[in-house]
């Protein structure tokens, strides 16, 4: 006869005896919760980790979009602005290149330039403006010109900077013509050419003035860490221009007439050099007079006959005394 063990083996094998299920189910029921517990905190940790990665990302190309903003400024710098205006109106030349009519603002690369200013058309020829320019950048420079029939008639101003990498701003004051009067904000400060580092950095005003010429008063602005330069040209004054004295005439050497020997026996004097003219008087052989005049043709002499009396006679019987 066989056991219960023989006779069905799956049964007894599979079915757990009442008292090792009711340990199993306690252990399940004391370790579920924990193992709950640590899957949520392993699925917090994943969900953190790839939120800080993406803040990461996020932050690194912030950092690299700013360094090439940055890095694009410093290799490329800003344009340089120029500001030209001139009485009368004229043609601007940059660089040989035509780029338009004043008044005139426009943009370029900062550096040197060569700058030519044609005045328009007019009643009367006016002098050509040709200068060598330098442009700094994000920095506007200023030329203003007044055109003349003369240089000395032909005046005007120029601002520029320049870069110096000082903290504090520096003005530059040259003139043409040279040891004019500089002054500022109302006091004078020396003769040009004048340079200073002691002023503030804020407007100005700048008169210049010399003896002759027109005065011109130029308002500027100085910059921290740039040298202003001004230069001006002034103009004549055609009040105060002193006349071009005349140059005394080189007196002529006085030259004189003899009269020669006639067949008469005396030499008629004409009203005019012609035979058909009228005789207004006579003239003897050996007498002499001052020449006044003589014909194109040197057939003929004017001579001063009596006090205030003129009168023409032949040459062909007059010789010039040396």
């Amino acid at each position: 006869m066989r056991s219960r063990w023989e006779s069905n083996p799956r049964k007894w094998f599979c079915r757990p005896s009442p008292k090792t299920a009711r340990a199993r189910d306690r252990t399940t029921i004391l370790t579920y919760p924990a193992l709950k517990n640590k899957a949520i905190f392993v699925t917090l940790n994943i969900t953190m980790n790839k939120a800080l990665k993406i803040s990461l990302i996020i932050l690194f190309v912030l950092l690299v979009s700013f360094a090439v903003f940055f890095l694009s400024g410093k290799i490329k710098p800003k344009k340089a602005g120029i500001l030209i205006e001139t009485i009368p109106s004229s043609t601007v030349f940059v660089n040989s290149v035509q780029v338009g009519k004043t008044p005139y603002s426009g943009a370029f690369g900062p550096g040197e330039i060569d700058l030519k200013l044609v005045p328009d058309a007019s009643d009367k020829p006016l002098i050509v403006f040709e200068t060598r320019l330098l442009l700094s950048s994000g920095i506007q420079t200023v030329v203003k010109r007044e055109f003349g029939e003369t240089i000395d008639l032909s005046g005007g101003e120029i601002v520029s900077f320049e870069k110096t990498g000082e903290r504090s701003p520096s003005i530059a004051v040259v003139t043409d013509p040279d040891s004019a009067q500089i002054s500022i904000d109302g006091k004078a400060y020396g003769f040009a050419p004048y340079k200073t580092s002691q002023i503030s950095a804020s407007a100005h005003q700048i008169a210049v003035s010399l003896n002759g010429y027109l005065e011109r008063t130029v308002n500027v602005k100085a910059i921290p860490g740039y040298k202003l330069t001004l230069i001006v040209k002034l103009i004549k004054d055609v009040n105060k221009l002193e006349p071009t004295p005349t140059p005394a005439a080189t007196p002529k050497p006085e030259v004189k007439i003899e009269i020669l020997s006639t067949p008469n026996g005396f030499l008629r004097v004409r009203s005019a050099a012609t035979t058909d003219s009228d005789e207004v008087a006579r003239v003897n052989p050996k007498d002499t007079f001052v020449l006044i005049e003589e014909s194109g043709d040197s057939k003929w002499y004017k001579i001063e006959y009596q006090t205030g009396q003129f009168g023409w006679i032949s040459g062909q019987y007059a010789k010039k005394l040396n």
